[in-house]
């Protein structure tokens, strides 16, 4: 759970109060809003000029950034895919946060999830852009976080698979105890999870349904 407390970034954000409690949040709002600098403050990707944020209760100032990256997971906007194959790929995110590696079974448990239709074997390069984001999205899933901040996970999908994956990623933190906070611009995440938006215009918050 996240806490913001009169959070002020330059003249990109000047957020009053928001506390993000619920295991979906998405920010939602026009190119230029505040959306994704408010989602790389949270895990101390940037610092305010002023105000708090709590994580837990806790100040995560108080907090080692790398060790509140590893509770705290990002996803960019960019997909970025190693040398190697899926199952390297897969694993990497793991390795890097100095954790349990995913077994084979959990790893094409992932694929499923995020419907990418290829073996663990295979290689990467290969891949599509939209395949590419799938697969760097299960590789941050894979992750033992306890939450994910995914910025526009969808954003290169058709609308059918961006509602199969996004439906599974859900359901898959949820079973796990997760949290899930994204930035997007799709009409289907205000469908899909109508109380866990919150409205950004001008860095302020301008509607919180939570």
């Amino acid at each position: 759970m996240f806490e913001i407390k009169n959070l002020k970034y330059k003249d990109i954000l000047d957020i009053e109060e928001l506390t993000l409690a619920q295991a979906v949040v998405c920010f939602m709002g026009p190119s230029g809003s505040g959306k994704t600098t408010l989602l790389r403050h949270l895990n101390r990707l940037k610092e305010p000029d002023s105000g708090e944020i709590f994580y837990h209760n806790k100040n995560i100032k108080t907090i080692n950034p790398v060790e509140l990256r590893r509770k705290v997971v990002m996803l960019g906007q960019t997909s970025v895919i190693y040398e190697g194959t899926i199952a390297d790929n897969l694993q990497i995110g793991a390795r890097f946060a100095q954790q349990t590696i995913p077994d084979h079974n959990a790893m094409l448990r992932m694929l499923e999830l995020v419907g990418l239709n290829h073996t663990l074997e295979e290689g990467c390069y290969n891949l599509s852009g939209g395949e590419k984001q799938r697969l760097c999205m299960a590789r941050v899933m894979l992750m033992e976080a306890e939450t994910y901040l995914l910025d526009e996970p969808s954003a290169a999908l058709d609308q059918n698979t961006e509602q199969f994956m996004i439906q599974n990623i859900v359901d898959f933190s949820k079973e796990k105890g997760r949290q899930l906070i994204m930035v997007s611009h799709s009409p289907q995440m205000k469908k899909m999870f109508p109380q866990g938006i919150v409205l950004l215009e001008q860095g302020k918050v301008r509607e919180a349904i939570l």
